[in-house]
């Protein structure tokens, strides 16, 4: 696998129900420009680039007058493969992340390996769906898509809350956090793969 340095990646997707054009920044300021064509999570992105300290610029068109659906699972594949290859040969990062957030009344805990192999566990249940016309399971199939194409084990759990929006919010600040643990150098061994392995 390359090295990048720069741990930088830009990811462009069409296909006939989205065109997805994506930049990521792994060591940025978390600023960030996003258009999905779904307001609310335009906002979601915008917050997980703040708390991450990633830079972020994402433009999308989809099939919205369809469903959210599409959208909203293709940007989470297309911001997995741009941290794929932002990361490069993986050499000197943490490679683990864990964090928990509380937002309001929700409290989310969210544990990540970015050591190749995807998995993911989701434990979320809240008594409302939806925030107005966004069904918030749709952040389980962007987080499918994420760890598929980043190669993640990902743990996400909701620990308690009710208010739907709180409980997305609260889930993509401490993806934030979590991944910015995972991704960053070990001083210790910024030299060395974080596997005994040999490769990731």
């Amino acid at each position: 696998m390359a090295k990048n340095n720069k741990r930088v990646a830009t990811v462009l997707r069409k296909t006939a129900e989205t065109d997805i054009a994506l930049t990521l920044a792994i060591d940025g300021r978390g600023q960030s420009a996003i258009a999905t064509g779904v307001p609310f999570f335009d906002h979601m992105l915008t917050l997980f680039a703040k708390h991450g300290l990633f830079d972020l610029t994402v433009k999308a068109k989809g099939d919205v007058e369809v469903d959210y659906h599409h959208t909203v699972e293709d940007v989470g594949l297309v911001l997995g493969q741009a941290f794929k290859e932002a990361l490069g040969d993986k050499v000197g990062i943490k490679r683990y992340g864990f964090f928990i957030l509380p937002m309001d009344e929700s409290l989310a805990r969210i544990v990540v390996d970015v050591g190749g192999r995807p998995h993911l566990v989701y434990e979320v249940n809240a008594p409302t769906m939806f925030v107005r016309d966004f069904n918030i399971i749709l952040v389980k199939e962007f987080c499918r898509a994420f760890s598929n194409a980043l190669g993640a084990n990902l743990h996400v759990q909701l620990v308690y809350g009710e208010e739907p929006h709180h409980v997305a919010e609260a889930i993509f600040k401490c993806l934030a956090r979590a991944l910015d643990v995972a991704t960053q150098i070990e001083p210790r061994a910024a030299d060395q793969l974080p596997s005994t392995k040999g490769k990731i």
